[in-house]
């Protein structure tokens, strides 16, 4: 059971180290070992993710408090430079865990993209040029009604809330959700993928059942001749319902559209370390149950 904020670092260390371990040798420093290992520093980016420190200013002034959990404190260069050298042992990290989790293991799925915003709309004309030689462009959210500079990021979600996939550098903010979306499903075998109206193309849906067995299923279009039956439209709707709810728990709780990144690397760091944080909250509530994961949500995510 955890009880405090102490419990819940700890728990999130252990769950690091443990898995870290397994990935550990494609990662080797060199000269001689840091006096904070890859292990705690990765769980302190994890843990701060979690609490909404979400930049490296914030997080290292945070922790400063608490170096009876984690004693050694990077500078904040060093930090940096060390999360972006590991931002694929995050995803490692996820990946490992994602096969233990009983929920990654669901074949039905929802698919939808969230926009991510890299420069603020007025301070597009003198941004580095890096981001639009990694693919960043102007977009239109039509769901919010505005224009963005940046990217699109895909998410594929399991009907129990566990990010399954994502994609983000074949993703750029003019890309369609049609085309992106196709190049992560075909990634994958033997889905049934749930998505919203940007997301129908007959002959895309064929090519994914043919190849892959992945099932798209969109609810048509009001023009459209073929239209299915009310209970069927109206369940693919709810159960889009659980993607919604994990774009607002990126957004609103891990900062996932606040971007403090000022290169593409960077921002790959962060988005890797948020998504495995947000994965493994969801590890540890199935391992303690949905009574102690009240207690983990007021002891790591913001209010």
């Amino acid at each position: 059971m955890i009880t405090d904020f102490d419990d819940f670092s700890l728990w999130m260390y252990c769950i690091v180290e443990d898995t870290y371990r397994q990935v550990s040798h494609l990662f080797p420093r060199p000269g001689p070992a840091s006096l904070c290992s890859d292990s705690e520093l990765m769980a302190m980016a994890l843990i701060g993710e979690c609490k909404g420190w979400d930049t490296e200013l914030s997080l290292l002034s945070e922790w400063s408090r608490h170096r009876h959990l984690f004693p050694y404190i990077p500078t904040q260069s060093r930090f940096n430079r060390r999360r972006r050298g590991l931002m694929h042992a995050f995803n490692l990290v996820r990946g490992v865990v994602l096969r233990l989790l009983d929920l990654a293991q669901d074949r039905q799925c929802c698919i939808d993209s969230l926009p991510l915003p890299v420069v603020q709309f007025h301070l597009v004309p003198g941004a580095s040029k890096e981001w639009a030689i990694n693919g960043a462009t102007f977009g239109r959210v039509s769901s919010k009604k505005q224009t963005i500079f940046g990217y699109k990021m895909q998410l594929l979600v399991t009907l129990g809330g566990v990010i399954l996939d994502f994609e983000l550098a074949l993703a750029p903010a003019n890309v369609t959700d049609l085309q992106a979306g196709y190049e992560l499903l075909e990634e994958h075998t033997d889905l049934d993928a749930v998505a919203d109206k940007g997301y129908i193309s007959k002959p895309v849906a064929q090519a994914l059942e043919q190849g892959n067995g992945v099932c798209l299923m969109t609810v048509p279009r009001a023009n459209q001749k073929r239209q299915l039956p009310p209970r069927v439209a109206e369940r693919i709707n709810r159960v889009r319902q659980i993607i919604e709810t994990v774009n607002a728990q990126l957004v609103d709780q891990f900062n996932l559209q606040q971007n403090h990144a000022h290169t593409f690397r960077g921002l790959c760091a962060r988005l890797y370390t948020k998504l495995t944080a947000h994965t493994l909250c969801i590890y540890i509530n199935r391992l303690l149950g949905k009574a102690d994961f009240l207690h983990i949500k007021q002891l790591a995510f913001p209010i």
